[in-house]
């Protein structure tokens, strides 16, 4: 109803949808239930999943199957087996029990005796995809502000749970009832802004912190919440204000332009309202990655995140893509260990670089076509 556009109808309009509203509380006719994806022309075997079809093929489909080191990524299958799924319990029993395989091709022949190889599609059975890439941030910090480490990192504030959506990214640097709420909560202070966007964007990160005393000490920012706030990519603004072009806001872009820019730079934090919330962990083991969405740590290189209604956390998945920087074909086993706002869709992942070398480069411009496949247990039920 266009009750703007016609004013002299008001009266008449809610009158009739008083009625209607009248006449549908009077209905019994329960709604209709969802409509479950056509199968109309899947192949034979095929499996349907909420957001993706899985085609069975042979291990022949599997481009560069035979040149991965696989071994490498045991320590991945064996942190996925601690939380398995139902239909890997039997399988994961066996891993958990079994000696670590020898070398590449051992393991190899093992994994292809236990799992079926099954092409992922999405529901209209396209098989192409996008890949992008994320890593763990390290960064410098301190205990108290400086000169130099000015931007704080918060915990969550007392009041988050009862104002949803909370403040903006833009109300919590500005007004004073917003930065009220954060008061007391700093955890540490970092120099650059576009730093702790990134800690922010990736999830969590490490810490380097040099302590009042002189010491440094790595411990690790996990996630502990957001206010609620739509995302909104950064880049996607610098290429709608005519900055970047497109298909070229990479992270170093974003970087380069900001220091060309210090007076925009406020105005390029708040295009995201979105703000994440952090807690501060001791760092036991620096050979390991965070926690994923699937609760294990996550292994550089040989962990991805996935949309879970298309792929299940915990399953191996043999991905076939290219490096970002070198454009080389990378083409390995990997394990669905982890989830992310932007991560939707079939054949859709994000890959985990780590947080040593290069990895920030490497997360920071990947965006490649993808092909995917789960490796799923022999006779283990599948819906």
């Amino acid at each position: 109803m266009t009750l703007a556009r016609n004013r002299n109808n008001s009266i008449g309009l809610v009158v009739l949808a008083t009625v209607l509203a009248v006449l549908a509380a009077c209905t019994t006719t329960p709604p209709p239930k969802p409509s479950r994806p056509s199968t109309t022309g899947v192949p034979s075997g095929t499996v349907v999943r909420e957001r993706s079809r899985w085609v069975p093929v042979s291990w022949q489909e599997l481009p560069g199957w035979k040149m991965d080191a696989v071994q490498s990524a045991w320590p991945a299958l064996l942190r996925s087996c601690q939380r398995a799924l139902p239909e890997w319990a039997a399988l994961c029993s066996k891993v958990q029990q079994s000696p670590q395989p020898q070398d590449d091709a051992q393991l190899r022949d093992w994994l292809m005796r236990h799992l079926q190889p099954y092409r992922v599609e999405d529901l209209e059975g396209a098989a192409n995809g996008l890949i992008t890439g994320y890593y763990e941030p390290v960064l410098d910090a301190r205990r108290a502000p400086d000169a130099t480490f000015r931007v704080a990192l918060y915990s969550p504030p007392a009041d988050l749970a009862t104002r949803r959506p909370y403040w903006t990214r833009q109300q919590l640097d500005t007004a004073p009832p917003a930065q009220a709420a954060l008061r007391g909560r700093e955890i540490a202070y970092v120099a650059d802004p576009l730093d702790a966007l990134a800690l922010q964007i990736q999830g969590s990160g490490r810490l380097r912190i040099t302590e009042p005393d002189g010491r440094v000490r790595t411990v690790r920012l996990a996630y502990a919440g957001n206010n609620a706030q739509p995302y909104q990519s950064v880049g996607r603004w610098l290429i709608a204000q005519g900055e970047l072009p497109a298909g070229q806001a990479s992270w170093p872009a974003i970087k380069a332009w900001a220091k060309l820019h210090p007076s925009r730079v406020n105005e390029l934090l708040w295009a995201n309202p979105r703000y994440v919330f952090f807690r501060e962990e001791p760092l036991p083991d620096p050979a390991l990655g965070p926690r994923g969405a699937q609760g294990v740590a996550l292994t550089p290189g040989r962990s991805i995140a996935v949309d879970p209604r298309s792929v299940p956390y915990g399953t191996p998945v043999w991905i076939d893509t290219t490096e970002p920087l070198s454009s080389r074909p990378l083409q390995r086993l990997v394990l669905a260990q982890d989830t992310g706002s932007a991560i939707v869709g079939a054949v859709r992942a994000d890959y985990f670089w780590g947080w040593d070398g290069d990895a920030a480069e490497q997360a920071g411009r990947m965006r490649q076509p993808l092909r995917m496949w789960v490796l799923w247990p022999r006779g283990s039920p599948l819906h």
